[in-house]
C-alpha cells in the first residue's frame, strides 16, 4: 500500500511539473507581448501556485508518516502476539517434559525397589540354601563319624573274638598236647591260661576306656555349648584363645596382657610395635546370642530381621567402646583391633553386613578372627625384626669395617711370612750347598783328591 502511495505521489509531481512547464512557456511567450505588469502578476500567481502545492505535498507526507507509523504499531503487535504465543506453547513444552521425566523417574524408582527386593530375595534364598547345605553337611560328617566309631567297636569286637576264638584253639592244642604230661605242664598251662585271660581283660577294659572317652566328648561338647551361651565364659575364651594366638608369634616382650591404661580402662591386650604405631589394643569381643537367633530353626522372617538388627547393633556397640576406651591420643596409636575368636560370627559380618565393617573402619577399628589375627601377629613380628635388623646396621658396619683392617693386617703380616718363608727356604739352599761342598772337600781329603796339596784346606774352601 506504501508503494501504491508513493507512485501516485511521483505522478502527482510530474504532471505538476509539466503543467509549470506549460505555463512557463507561455508566460516567456506572452512576455513579448504583454506588458511588463503582467508579467509580474503571473509571477505572483506561479508563487502561489508552488507554495499550495508544497503544502500538499507536505500534508501528503504527514499522511504517509501517520500511516507508516499505524503499519509499524500493527506490525509490533502482530510480532508481540506471536511472541506470546512462542513463549505460551514452549511453557507448555517444559512442563510437558517435566510431567514425562517425573512419570519416567516414579518409573525407574519403582523399577529399582522391585529389583531391590527381587535381589534381597535371592540374597536370603542363598542364605538359606547355604545355611541348610552347611546343616547337611555336618549331619553327614556327624553319621559318618558315628559309622566309623561303630565300624571300629565292631572291628574291635571282632578282633577281640578272633582272638578269643584263636587263644581257645591253642589253648585246646596244647591241653591235648599235655594231655600225657598232665602233672608236668599243669601249672605251666594255667599260667599261660591267667596271661591270655589278663591280656584279653585289658584289651577290654581298652575298649570300655574308648567307650568312656567317647561318652566324655560328647559331654564336653554339650558343656562347650553351655558355656558360650555365658557372657563370661565366652569373654574367657576369647582372651585365652587371643593369649595364646600371641604367645605362639610375637616375643615376650613386644606384648602384655590384660594391660591398665590411663584412663583407667584395662585392655586384654596390648602390642608394643615399633614407631610410628606404637602400642596397639586388641580387645576380645564375641557376640553370639543373636547370631545364634538368626540361624535357629523355626522362627519366622520378622524375629530373623530383629535378630539381624539387634545382632548389627551389638557389634557396633563393641566397635564404639574400643574406639571409645582404648583409642588414646598420645598413649596408644590411632586404630585398635576387635578380636572375634569365631570364624563363622567373623564371615557373617564381612559376608552380609558391610555397612558395619564401614562404620568400624570410619572409628579406626579393624575387626579380625583368629585366622586373620595370625597374619596381624606375623607382619607385626617381621616388621619388628626388620626394625631390630635397621638398629644393628652400624654394628654390623663398624664389625664390617674391623674385619676389613683385620683382613689388611692378616694381608701384611701374610706377606712378611712369605718373605721370611722364602729367604729361609733361599738360606737352607745356600747351607745345604755349602754343606755339600764340604762333604765332597771331606771325601776328596780322604781319597787323597786334593788338586794341590801345600795349599791350606781353609783358603781352597773360601775360594770355592
Amino acid at each position: 500500500m506504501l508503494e501504491i502511495l508513493i507512485g501516485i505521489l511521483v505522478l502527482l509531481v510530474l504532471a505538476a511539473t509539466l503543467w509549470l512547464g506549460l505555463k512557463l512557456g507561455a508566460l516567456t511567450h506572452a512576455q513579448h507581448e504583454l506588458p511588463e505588469f503582467l508579467a509580474h502578476a503571473m509571477e505572483e500567481k506561479h508563487r502561489a501556485m508552488l507554495t499550495d502545492l508544497h503544502d500538499g505535498l507536505v500534508k501528503q507526507g504527514d499522511r504517509l508518516s501517520s500511516a507508516l507509523t499505524e503499519n509499524s504499531e500493527r506490525l509490533r503487535e502482530i510480532v508481540a502476539l506471536e511472541l506470546k504465543l512462542t513463549r505460551d506453547s514452549m511453557q507448555a513444552l517444559q512442563l510437558a517434559q517435566n510431567d514425562s521425566l517425573s512419570q519416567t523417574r516414579e518409573a525407574m524408582l519403582k523399577q529399582l525397589s522391585d529389583l531391590s527386593v527381587q535381589l534381597q530375595s535371592k540374597q536370603d534364598a542363598m542364605r538359606a540354601e547355604v545355611i541348610a547345605k552347611t546343616l547337611q553337611t555336618l549331619a553327614e560328617q556327624g553319621r559318618a563319624d558315628q559309622d566309623l566309631i561303630q565300624t571300629t567297636m565292631k572291628n574291635s569286637t571282632q578282633q577281640l573274638a578272633s582272638t578269643i576264638e584263636g587263644l581257645t584253639k591253642t589253648v585246646d592244642g596244647r591241653l591235648e598236647e599235655i594231655s600225657g604230661k598232665v602233672t608236668e605242664r599243669l601249672d605251666e598251662g594255667f599260667k599261660k591260661t591267667n596271661e591270655t585271660f589278663i591280656n584279653v581283660m585289658a584289651r577290654l577294659a581298652t575298649i570300655d576306656e574308648a567307650q568312656k572317652k567317647i561318652d566324655s566328648l560328647t559331654t564336653n561338647v554339650v558343656s562347650l555349648q553351655e558355656l558360650l551361651g555365658d557372657k563370661r565364659s565366652r569373654g574367657a575364651f576369647g582372651e585365652v584363645q587371643l593369649e595364646n594366638l600371641v604367645r605362639n608369634i610375637l616375643p615376650p616382650s613386644s606384648y602384655a596382657m590384660q594391660v591398665t591404661l590411663s584412663n583407667g580402662c584395662r585392655v586384654d591386650c596390648a602390642l608394643f610395635l615399633p614407631d610410628p604405631t606404637g602400642t596397639v589394643c586388641v580387645d576380645s569381643k564375641f557376640p553370639l546370642e543373636n547370631y545364634h537367633r538368626m540361624f535357629t530353626q523355626g522362627v519366622t522372617e520378622q524375629e530373623r530381621a530383629a535378630a539381624q538388627k539387634q545382632f548389627r547393633a551389638d557389634v557396633k556397640k563393641h566397635v564404639d567402646d574400643i574406639a571409645g576406651k582404648y583409642i588414646i591420643a598420645n598413649e596408644t596409636s590411632d586404630g585398635a583391633v576387635m578380636f572375634i575368636p569365631a570364624e563363622a560370627v567373623f564371615a557373617e559380618i564381612h559376608a552380609y553386613h558391610p555397612e558395619v565393617v564401614d562404620y568400624a573402619q570410619s572409628r579406626r577399628v579393624w575387626i579380625v578372627s583368629p585366622t586373620t589375627m595370625m597374619a596381624v601377629l606375623n607382619t607385626a613380628r617381621a616388621v619388628m625384626k626388620d626394625v631390630e635388623t635397621r638398629k644393628q646396621v652400624h654394628i654390623i658396619k663398624d664389625a664390617l669395617n674391623k674385619l676389613g683392617k683385620e683382613f689388611e693386617r692378616f694381608d701384611t703380616r701374610m706377606k712378611k711370612l712369605a718373605d721370611h718363608i722364602r729367604q729361609a727356604h733361599e738360606d737352607a739352599v745356600d747351607v745345604h750347598t755349602t754343606s755339600k761342598k764340604i762333604s765332597d772337600r771331606f771325601r776328596k781329603i780322604e781319597a787323597v783328591e786334593l788338586e794341590h796339596p801345600q795349599a791350606p784346606a781353609l783358603d781352597v774352601l773360601e775360594g770355592e
